[in-house]
């Protein structure tokens, strides 16, 4: 292979490799930062709920047209609101819940921020009747379990940490609305994989009605 050759071969790498990591930067959301929206209703107050889930509990009320900030997005129960029917919902750390983002107007129809499960206080809650609801605290590694109803079953969030060291349990047996706090055992750092269930107290339980799987990171 002649001189120019060679250059003319490298050139054409650099502007691939170029080309690809601009696809790469163009596509990425960044971590982090949080996105602003504007909640669009017909009028009435949007509900924000603990879980993005139509079940989970209410955690409060936000008034139509309040500009907020999105700190990450996950996927959950399908909604139909005034800006299209989706399954992708806003979580909101200064309200302490979640919004379906077919209320939230953004600068797009899609994805506009970074998964939830970084460090992000992200909750999940059982399917079925979701008396089950489990919150990771990231600051210092803690669960806060909810138990919604006075059911005969107790609210558990199985839990492994990193090395895969596990499954480890945080229980609340208390049900109609009371939660408690558990401690996790991760270190800083370490990633933490969780499902929010319910079950009968046991060493062994058999888990019901689990929520889909959430890994976090402790702060």
């Amino acid at each position: 292979m002649t001189r120019a050759q060679i250059r003319r071969t490298a050139g054409r790498t650099a502007a691939v490799v170029v080309a690809a990591a601009g696809v790469l930067l163009a596509g990425a959301l960044p971590a982090g930062a949080a996105v602003s929206g504007t909640v669009q209703t017909a009028g009435d107050p949007l509900t924000v709920r603990r879980a993005p889930s139509t079940s989970a509990t209410a955690v409060r009320t936000v008034a139509n047209g309040t500009t907020v900030a999105i700190d990450c997005q996950t996927t959950g129960t399908s909604v139909a609101g005034p800006l299209g029917t989706t399954t992708l919902w806003d979580y909101v750390p200064a309200l302490g819940g979640y919004l379906s983002d077919g209320y939230v107007k953004t600068g797009s129809d899609g994805r506009v921020a970074p998964d939830c499960g970084v460090g992000s206080g992200s909750a999940e809650c059982s399917s079925g009747s979701c008396a089950g609801e489990g919150q990771f605290r990231a600051s210092d590694a803690h669960f806060l379990v909810y138990d919604k109803e006075a059911d005969g079953k107790s609210a558990v969030v199985a839990y492994w940490l990193a090395g895969g060291a596990g499954p480890f349990y945080a229980w609340n047996s208390g049900g109609s609305g009371t939660n408690t706090d558990r401690a996790t055992g991760a270190g800083s750092g370490d990633w933490i994989y969780y499902k929010v269930c319910v079950a009968d107290y046991s060493a062994t339980p058999t888990l019901q009605n689990c929520s889909g799987g959430l890994t976090d990171y402790a702060a």
